[in-house]
């Protein structure tokens, strides 16, 4: 396993620094730079390096290891299509069985041996001159030609500005950076924040800490989670007929692009999940006045919809608490409510999301003219289908603007992108290109395009404010329609909308456009 750069192949950068020399440097060891640098392994390259930050593949997968922690996907669809796993034991996995699917993934198509862990980047400069990435990160320094940040949207915890957390005597953590260590038994717990992560975590915890109390702004949807083991038997076919879980994963993938319906097109056709919703909830939540705190005001689908059977159980619990008054401090061991509620508190755990709408990576990638992704994107994120950005040349980018979906998974608009990325990996040696680099105008439409589908959609008209939108009110985070049009947009690189210079051109030629289609 590689671990550091410095056992490596060096070259002199600069006349001051070592730094590895390669092809490719990918960010990111989730599902997205896997699968990355799966797409060059499988196509013959091998010159590539993944930095990775933590100590081993899976990125959200390997941080998110709270209690209960598991998908909302079905495992079947939740998985490269190139690398299904007929063994999985749960038609939802948890935690544990899908981080163990990303390793051996990773061993199977051999890309671990071109992982550096602990690598953290902390700036990646492109170099007008040798027409380089200059990656510099706390394992050392790459030179790139090409840079592929799969960094994700679910990497970068969000901490609350609540007066007094800082003052706090217990134990604080995020849901994203769990204390395993930490013994919750007989504690007063406080959780903050009622999405995906906290309706996992309330349930797995509340039979074992002295009390409970849940702290929600904004009540979510929730729908009955259809989990069960995968029999044996069915394991069996699956490995003897592979076609036979490949049309498993088609008709989950179906069943739900139905839901983009009514989130994009006709909101009548969420009525059905609506009163589903609503009737989960009757069933699980006898008391009226905890039902109607739990009752959201918006139309379903305008925030994420979440699963769970148990999660309105434990609240109902004798242990269990819901404030809805917010919060209004919090004190060395307690914390007060706007209600003038104060409440002793010896661990407060945070599920309060991530950075989605300002990712954290685009502050540290600066292009041609020095200005970062964070700097360009002041009035919102834009790009190229959801992948390239002017003035970054050789730049791609996964999971980033417009690329998030509410209703299906990830893992498919993640291979649509790699497609989208061989293919200009592609042109390039087809074309001998050196830089390749998408126009103004090209992402100017596209960000016309995303806003034209977003209008009319949940999202925007249900009556909600959520992470899916920028603090301008732009759609940059979801794709706004049907994924398998999506797929269609992304099948081939629009080589009309990309400028590129050969080697041995002057620097900034392909700034100017001497090569375009």
């Amino acid at each position: 396993m590689t671990s550091t750069l410095e056992t490596q192949p060096t070259a002199e950068v600069a006349g001051r620094t070592r730094a590895r020399d390669v092809r490719v440097a990918i960010i990111g060891s989730g599902f997205a730079g896997l699968g990355m640098a799966i797409t060059l392994r499988r196509r013959g390259d091998t010159d590539f390096v993944v930095l990775e930050r933590g100590d081993d593949v899976g990125g959200t997968w390997r941080d998110n290891h709270y209690p209960g922690a598991a998908c909302d996907v079905q495992s079947n669809l939740y998985s490269f299509s190139f690398a299904p796993n007929p063994d999985w034991p749960r038609s939802y996995s948890e935690q544990p069985e899908i981080q163990a699917y990303l390793q051996a993934t990773a061993d199977r198509y051999g890309v671990r041996e071109h992982c550096v862990f602990g690598a953290d980047v902390t700036s990646a400069r492109w170099d007008e001159r040798d027409r380089r990435w200059h990656v510099t990160t706390t394992a050392g320094d790459v030179r790139a030609q090409i840079l592929v940040s799969a960094a994700g949207a679910l990497a970068d915890p969000t901490y609350p500005a609540i007066p007094g957390l800082e003052d706090f005597t217990g134990t604080v953590m995020h849901s994203a950076r769990w204390d395993a260590d930490h013994d919750l038994t007989g504690e007063r717990l406080a959780v903050i924040g009622t999405g995906a992560s906290a309706i996992q975590i309330v349930p797995a915890v509340q039979p074992v800490v002295g009390s409970v109390t849940v702290y929600q702004r904004t009540p979510p949807w929730i729908v009955p989670r259809t989990d069960h083991p995968v029999k044996p038997l069915a394991r069996r076919i699956y490995r003897v007929l592979p076609p036979v879980q490949r049309a498993v994963r088609a008709a989950l993938y179906l069943f739900r692009e139905f839901l983009v319906i009514g989130m994009a097109k006709k909101r009548r056709f969420l009525k059905p999940v609506g009163k589903l919703a609503r009737s989960h909830l009757r069933r699980q939540v006898r008391d009226p006045k905890l039902r109607a705190a739990l009752t959201p005001d918006y139309t379903i689908g305008c925030k994420r919809i979440l699963i769970s059977n148990d999660y309105y159980p434990a609240l109902t619990s004798p242990n269990a608490e819901l404030v809805t008054a917010g919060i209004a401090e919090v004190r060395p061991t307690s914390i007060v409510s706007h209600d003038g509620v104060e409440r002793p508190t010896d661990t407060i755990v945070l599920a309060t999301g991530f950075h989605v709408t300002d990712l954290p990576i685009a502050e540290k990638i600066a292009g041609r003219d020095g200005r970062t992704l964070a700097d360009v994107w002041g009035d919102g994120m834009v790009t190229n289908r959801s992948t390239t950005v002017a003035g970054f040349p050789n730049l791609f980018l996964l999971v980033g603007p417009n690329v998030g979906v509410g209703h299906t998974s990830m893992v498919y608009m993640i291979e649509s992108q790699l497609a989208y990325v061989e293919d200009a990996l592609r042109t390039m040696e087809n074309e001998g290109l050196e830089l390749l680099e998408t126009t103004p105008d090209a992402q100017d439409a596209y960000r016309k395009l995303i806003a034209e589908k977003s209008k009319g959609t949940v999202w925007l008209a249900g009556g909600c404010a959520s992470w899916y939108l920028d603090e301008h009110g732009h759609n940059t985070t979801l794709w706004p329609d049907f994924t398998f049009r999506f797929r269609k947009l992304l099948r081939s690189l629009d080589r009309e909308n990309y400028v590129g210079a050969p080697a041995g051109t002057p620097a900034g030629a392909a700034g100017a456009g001497q090569v375009a289609a």
